[in-house]
Parts: structure tokens; C-alpha cells; sequence
């Protein structure tokens, strides 16, 4: 819900503080600008005008004005920190670095598929008798009972710096 008016208190509401004008019981910027908050309206009047906000606000349906000045007061931070393109310029990099990270996850996904295909080479042999749980076979259909599937992740603390699944430890061949 809106704030609590300061037009009932001794400090005029941040709106009527920044027009220098006298704060009214029936200050329609009272409930959303508090005294506490000048910045939020300075803001608000240097972008849309304290006329055109007024306007908005006796046009907008009581339950909908905070929501509508909390618009307001974002759209008008964004467009002192961009000029150009306010907020749609951080929707714009939001959205780019989402479809980037989907491609890293897909792709992240893509070699976690890949690298579980090549648990045969791997899993040293005793391993492949001991479990028994479904696996994807390499061409992608279809599962089969053989030994879980185990993620090759290419990193500096695993023995195998090539991702070739030869280990090379300079020991035997049945290093993890």
C-alpha cells in the first residue's frame, strides 16, 4: 500500500517541498513521495514533469498509483543513468546476456552428453560389472543396462590435461 501521507504531520510531501508550494490534505503526490524520498520525485519531475504526473495519477485508478509512480520512478532513474534509451537499455542487456548464457548452457550441456558417451574409456573394467543402472548409447536412442554414466570435466585438477581419456600420469592405465 502507499506510504502514509506527511500532509497530516508538520513536513509537506516531497513533491510539494520541491514545487515550494503548500501541501494540501488532498496532495495527490502525498501518498507516493514521502518527505523522506526528495530524490525519488526530483527525478520523476526533471523526466516526465510534475503536470504530466499529476494528470497520469488523476487518471489512474486508486489501487494501480503506486505501482504507477514506481514505474515512473524507475523509467526516470533509467533515463538520467541512460538518456538515450532508459530502461529498454538494460532490458536490451538482460536479454543478450540470457541468450548468451542459454548458448553456454546448451553447449555446456551438448559436452556433458558428449563426455557421458565415453565412459568406456574411462571406467576402469571391474567398474562396468559392478553397476547396472541405463545408459544413453552414442548415437542418442535408446538406453541399455550398462555402467552410470560419469562426466569428463576438462579441468587443471583431474590427470587427464588432453580430455583424450588417456590418462597421463606417467602411471598405469587405471587412473581417475
Amino acid at each position: 500500500m502507499a506510504s502514509s501521507s506527511s500532509c497530516y504531520s508538520n513536513s509537506p510531501c516531497a513533491a510539494c517541498k520541491f514545487l515550494r508550494r503548500k501541501c494540501m490534505p488532498d496532495c495527490i503526490f502525498a501518498p507516493y513521495f514521502p518527505p523522506e524520498e526528495p530524490q525519488k520525485f526530483a527525478n520523476v519531475h526533471k523526466i516526465f514533469g510534475a503536470s504530466n504526473v499529476s494528470k497520469l495519477l488523476n487518471e489512474v485508478q486508486a489501487h494501480q498509483r503506486e505501482d504507477a509512480v514506481n514505474s515512473l520512478a524507475y523509467e526516470a532513474e533509467a533515463r538520467i543513468k541512460d538518456p538515450v534509451y532508459g530502461c529498454v537499455g538494460a532490458i536490451s542487456i538482460l536479454q543478450r546476456q540470457v541468450i548468451r548464457l542459454q548458448k553456454e548452457l546448451d553447449a555446456t550441456n551438448a559436452d556433458l552428453i558428449r563426455y557421458s558417451t565415453c565412459t568406456d574409456h574411462i571406467l576402469p573394467n571391474n567398474q562396468h560389472q559392478d553397476h547396472q543402472a541405463p545408459r544413453i548409447h552414442e548415437d542418442g536412442g535408446g538406453s541399455s543396462l550398462g555402467p552410470p554414466a560419469t562426466f569428463y570435466y576438462p579441468s587443471p585438477w583431474n590427470n587427464d590435461p588432453l580430455g583424450d581419456g588417456n590418462f597421463h600420469t606417467g602411471g598405469g592405465g587405471d587412473n581417475i
